[in-house]
């Protein structure tokens, strides 16, 4: 009985709170911001303070009857603009005006009430879009590059409303609507630059406030659907002109502009982003990056076929310049693993683009014998993993071009060829230039230690061929068995070689090519020799085949015994 007076105490405290909230559903402007209901002395002394309940900027049905109020007012406006009773245009800056106000009202909302917000910025939206379209299509109030102005003004308005407070609602409604419309309306009107130039404005926007931390994630949208317009700009402009009538004219500058902004458009950012702010390249940045280049040059490639593959070409060599200084001077090797990867693949691909596009087929083997060469030579005088890799393919790139591998298959498989040409030269040296400079000290990590398999493989097999070549040139190769034992006695000799080297210096990869040779030419015996050869011969060649069957595996033993002698 002592506890009831304490009972009857909690009881009314938790009465009068319940009284204080029914008063404030019900008047919410006689509420007092600085009022605050108590915890009853049943929890201690710990208060816990509530955040402001949703009715004290109206709650959610009195924010639905404004938006819904909002948007019968551009029902009248509409209506008013059916009847003539005002001038259309005068009828069309106060629509706009009013689908900005509002787009003002949800700026103003107090923080943390971002639902209404959201509904006041969606009631603008749902005013500008249509009566943009209206106003265009309809009325032909508003010349296409007119509306592609206001929608540039109504996204840059958003994001100058919500910067402040980072209000994301203003952010993605605002670049959603302009996307739209501004697609939309480019189809419709059949009028595309002026909408292009617009979603450029919003991936601009977009880019900026990732930069400075607001509101990032519109990136992609605005991304997206600058990708899209630019995209259909290309196919629309590279078809027939007679299945595009109802397009207006454009000059090639004009065609190959949107592509090439979009580009220097997210170079530039991404180049902030990584070198400047340090940061970690996405994922969407990688990926829209390459896109934007693909744009770029497809725009060029279409629109300026001569003067394009040539501009492009020499841009890429550029940006490849560009990237590699990126990549060794501001970046270095404490950058995140990401970006390091993404900017050496870039460069990479850039050089072989452009190399490929500009120079002839003699100019182009040289300048990528010379670039694998350098490349190789620096990545082992640095130590570096990822300049070793790029020589092996710019190594690669260049016997292609050179027309190594099928003159290696000629020679050794095929019909004899009249005579090497210098691109075949000039691909056998760099392959033992690049190979000679590979030092095994210095191949550390496990993917370094397969790169001299390569040239190794490369030089070999030139070397071999360029052998038959001179013995055909002699004119010991008139017939066909004389070739057959030839060419047998000569990968023999070059396994004989391998096995030697491979002991001797304690290259292990040129051991495993001198078993790869011997099985080359096991079958070699069973394919050629023995269909083609004469029986002398086929009994010279079996011969040889033994003798470096037996004396191979021998040499390589005796490596091994050296290697272990000198440790």
């Amino acid at each position: 009985m002592n506890d009831l007076p304490d009972t009857f105490e909690q009881f009314a405290a938790r009465l009068g709170s319940l009284e204080q909230r029914v008063a404030a559903l019900e008047h919410p402007q006689q509420v007092s911001a600085s009022s605050a209901v108590e915890q009853p002395a049943l929890f201690g002394a710990r208060q816990s303070i509530e955040p402001a309940p949703f009715a004290q900027s109206g709650s959610l049905f009195s924010v639905v009857g404004r938006a819904m109020l909002g948007i019968a007012g551009a029902y009248v406006l509409r209506a008013v603009a059916e009847t003539g009773a005002l001038p259309k245009l005068a009828v069309a800056v106060v629509a706009i005006a009013y689908a900005v106000l509002w787009l003002i009202g949800a700026a103003r909302v107090k923080a943390g009430e971002w639902l209404a917000a959201t509904i006041y910025a969606c009631t603008s939206a749902m005013i500008l879009g249509p009566m943009l379209w209206e106003l265009t299509l309809r009325f032909n109030v508003l010349p296409p590059a007119l509306t592609a102005v206001i929608l540039a003004g109504y996204v840059f308005t958003a994001a100058g409303l919500g910067w402040k407070r980072n209000l994301a609602p203003l952010f993605w409604i605002s670049n959603i609507t302009v996307a739209f419309a501004a697609l939309a309306l480019s189809v419709a009107t059949h009028d595309l630059l002026p909408f292009i130039a617009t979603l450029l404005v919003m991936a601009l926007i977009a880019e900026i406030a990732a930069a400075l931390h607001h509101a990032a994630s519109t990136r992609l949208l605005a991304a997206a659907a600058a990708d899209l317009a630019a995209w259909a700009l290309i196919f629309i402009y590279a078809s027939a002109p007679e299945t595009r009538t109802e397009y207006r004219v454009l000059g090639a500058g004009y065609l190959i502009a949107p592509g090439c902004l979009l580009f220097l458009l997210y170079l530039v950012s991404v180049a902030i982003r990584t070198i400047v702010q340090k940061r970690k390249i996405s994922v969407f940045e990688t990926a829209q990056t390459l896109i934007a280049f693909l744009l770029a040059a497809a725009s060029l490639l279409y629109f300026a076929p001569h003067a394009g593959a040539a501009v492009l070409a020499t841009a890429c060599l550029i940006l490849s310049a560009a990237t590699y200084s990126a990549l060794f001077v501001f970046l270095g090797p404490s950058a995140e693993p990401r970006t390091l990867r993404v900017f050496s693949a870039w460069s990479l691909g850039l050089v072989l683009a452009g190399s490929w596009l500009l120079l002839p087929t003699l100019w182009l083997a040289a300048f990528l014998a010379a670039a694998a060469l350098l490349a190789t030579l620096l990545g082992t005088l640095f130590r570096s993993v990822a300049l070793q890799f790029h020589g092996q393919v710019y190594l690669v790139a260049a016997v292609l071009a050179a027309g190594l591998p099928a003159y290696v298959f000629s020679v050794l498989a095929g019909a004899l060829p009249a005579a090497p040409t210098l691109s075949v030269y000039l691909g056998t040296v760099c392959a033992i230039l690049c190979y000679a400079s590979l030092r095994p000290s210095q191949l550390e990590h496990s993917m370094q230690r397969l790169f001299p398999l390569l040239p190794a493989v490369l030089g070999v097999c030139a070397l071999a061929a360029l052998t038959v070549q001179a013995l055909a040139m002699l004119g010991l190769t008139g017939d066909a068995f004389h070739l057959a034992f030839f060419r047998t006695l000569t990968l023999s000799v070059v396994a004989l070689g391998l096995a030697f080297a491979g002991s001797h210096w304690v290259r292990i990869e040129l051991t495993w090519l001198a078993y790869t040779t011997l099985a080359f030419v096991a079958a070699k015996l069973l394919f050629e020799d023995l269909r083609h050869g004469h029986l002398a011969f086929i009994a010279a060649s079996i011969f040889v085949f033994a003798v470096t069957l037996i004396a191979v595996p021998r040499l390589a033993r005796w490596g091994e015994k050296l290697e272990g002698a000198g440790r």
